[in-house]
């Protein structure tokens, strides 16, 4: 797809084609459950945090009021630290119970599933929900664990040997969604 020695990212999602997909996904999200007062947006660390909370603004309108939001790191529970190695670790925000509530995890990219399995287990520390969704922006494949997306913004098969960047204006002063090559 591209070269090795290339520094060039290819779209996989302009601008334009992101927010269709924002709004897709929190519409889907919306017609998934009974009560949206029962939702809870819960991002991981670190993209995950940020689509997080521009989903939870893109269904406050609709919704016809605000959508709770919060963060959740998994990086203790992770079974993979000593392979992947570890980032500073984010503080977990919830802004209430997740006692009986429709938590959706939100993360920008699935990849193994081990994030995303690590997270399951971190929210078991803080309640038991009524159901836990999980939304992503972009499918990768490659999975290690059986955890499949119930929303899904863009399924992209990839090489390991390339990664997938989610671009958001708040924090990258551009939007879209890339693919590169590592180095």
């Amino acid at each position: 797809m591209i070269d090795k020695g290339s520094d060039e990212r290819v779209e996989i999602l302009s601008d334009q084609e992101l927010g269709r997909t924002l709004s897709r996904l929190a519409s889907q999200v919306l017609e998934s459950v009974a009560d949206s007062r029962e939702l809870l947006f819960l991002g991981i660390p670190t993209r995950g945090v940020h689509l997080s909370r521009v989903l939870a603004k893109e269904l406050e309108p609709i919704a016809g009021h605000i959508i709770d939001q919060g963060s959740l790191d998994p990086t203790f529970h992770r079974d993979d630290l000593g392979r992947v190695g570890t980032r500073m670790v984010q503080p977990t925000d919830l802004p209430n119970s997740v006692e009986g509530r429709e938590v959706v995890l939100v993360d920008d990219v699935i990849f193994t599933g081990r994030t995303v399995r690590a997270a399951l287990e971190a929210l078991q520390a803080w309640g038991r929900p009524q159901r836990v969704m999980l939304l992503v922006m972009v499918d990768r494949g490659h999975r290690e664990v059986p955890i499949q997306p119930d929303f899904c913004g863009r399924k992209v098969p990839t090489r390991r040997t390339e990664s997938i960047e989610l671009r958001l204006s708040d924090v990258d002063g551009e939007e879209g969604v890339y693919l590169r090559q590592l180095p």
